[in-house]
């Protein structure tokens, strides 16, 4: 792909955006920019460039004259299909490639992409540290928080560029090819942006797009689509489950993990080797260890990585205990089903904290566990009103406009033995930047209790 001289417009100014504009100025082209936002070419853009790119980049109105005299469109993940200027590129027959997809191109390391609803982030974070205590050297980016585009523009010096992906970076997705592909699980979750779980499901689905016989796909045998998708699939297909046997895989055995490879030889590795809490996190143990097995790391290596793995922030993390409470910050459960998982990790009795920016999430899936594992509902932000006309009063309820109020009625709600955990299963746009800036909040405020 030639991207010299190629006029480029990049929609939206963040990481990802960022990223976009400094590769494709790297390869020659010319970079138009917009957001929602009033950008300032002098004081937003050209110090995130670099003083050689100047020359390269200008700044355009948020309209569909911004699409004019463009060759290509390459939109952030936060983008919609249903944008304007994304429905007019389109319509126009401009391509439209997501940053996942421009830097996919140009990737010389192989790729180990993970996708899934929930677990994405600690999945691809544990196996970046297997492969790096196996002595490979790594690089891990992709929607946790270093975008592609920033690799390829440097040395590629990586064995492997382990990936996250999400399904907005795979909506626009052409030529995309991951040499080990996870789909780790689906529930609904962003159908305020693709407009139905089918369509999003179909989306997630696309990370085994372009993948041969050469290649690996991993499913969850516990996921009813997966047994129809792996028929589809030209990759061998290795499956995990917590629930039964798999002939090619990972599954559970009592206290133990077993793995066959498919070829009559079978290996075992101690459930107890987990750190992680909650069921959950065993599934991300067991995708992480079949795309290293498949990347030659030992039994041995992966077992002593797996040991040394104590999680990632924000996600079911202990914050602090005080008078007999625990508080757990899970800012990263942005959707329902993070939040069904969060609340199976715990036996001692729920105050649970919901809310933010609302998903259109189906929250009426939580009713069957409230009345045994939750003593309290604390619902705040946007969608307060919301989750209480579906859940509201199956348990006692409490709703604030605030996460500060929330935390605070959280605390009057809660006594000794009791467990408070922040799992929203919504954005954090109402009130936060992000996930992590909900998370700290929550975690400032709780380290100041007294």
């Amino acid at each position: 792909m030639d991207l010299s001289g190629q006029k480029t417009l990049v929609i939206g100014w963040g990481k990802t955006g960022i990223a976009s504009a400094r590769f494709l100025i790297s390869q020659g082209a010319r970079v138009a920019v917009t957001d929602e936002k009033d950008l300032s070419l002098e004081k937003d853009v050209l110090p995130q460039l670099g003083e050689d790119n100047h020359g390269s980049v200008e700044v355009v109105g948020y309209d569909t004259a911004a699409l004019r005299l463009v060759d290509m469109v390459v939109p952030s993940p936060g983008v919609p299909p249903s944008s304007f200027l994304l429905k007019g590129a389109v319509e126009k027959k401009l391509p439209v490639l997501s940053e996942l997809e421009l830097a996919s191109r140009y990737l010389k390391t192989p790729m180990i992409a993970i996708t899934g609803t929930n677990g994405k982030t600690t999945t691809t974070t544990l196996i970046g540290e297997i492969l790096r205590k196996s002595g490979r050297e790594v690089f891990v980016g992709g929607n946790i928080g270093n975008p592609l585009a920033n690799y390829v523009t440097g040395a590629q010096s990586a064995d492997y560029a382990v990936v996250e992906v999400s399904s907005f970076q795979l909506q626009w997705i052409q030529a995309f090819h991951a040499h080990a592909a996870l789909l780790l699980n689906t529930t609904c979750d962003h159908v305020d942006y693709h407009g139905s779980f089918e369509a999003y499901r179909a989306v997630k689905e696309r990370i085994f797009s372009n993948q041969g016989e050469g290649d690996l796909a991993v499913l969850n045998a516990d996921e009813p689509r997966s047994a129809v998708l792996a028929k589809s699939l030209p990759s061998p297909v290795f499956f995990f489950s917590t629930t039964q046997s798999v002939d090619c895989g990972l599954f559970r055995e009592g206290e133990r993990l077993i793995y066959r490879n498919g070829q009559g030889e079978r290996e075992s590795y101690p459930l107890d080797m987990i750190r992680l809490p909650g069921a959950h996190n065993i599934e991300n143990v067991m995708a992480a260890i079949l795309a290293c097995r498949a990347c030659d790391c030992s039994q041995e290596e992966v077992i002593r990585a797996v040991a040394d793995f104590s999680g990632i922030a924000h996600r079911i993390e202990f914050t602090r205990e005080i008078g007999g409470i625990k508080f757990y910050d899970d800012s990263k459960g942005t959707n329902v089903g993070a939040v069904k998982r969060a609340i199976e990790t715990f036996s001692d009795p729920l105050v649970l904290l919901l809310g933010g920016r609302d998903k259109d999430g189906d929250f009426e899936t939580l009713s069957a566990l409230l009345p045994d594992r939750v003593k309290a509902l604390v619902l705040f932000g946007e969608a307060r009103e919301r989750i209480r006309e579906r859940i509201g009063g199956i348990v006692p309820t409490v709703v604030t406009p605030t996460l500060k109020e929330a935390i605070s009625a959280a605390c009057k709600q809660a006594a000794a033995g009791d467990v408070v955990l922040l799992s929203p299963g919504c954005a954090s746009f109402d009130e936060f930047a992000n996930y992590k800036a909900r998370g700290d909040f929550f975690k400032e405020e709780v380290r100041a209790l007294s």
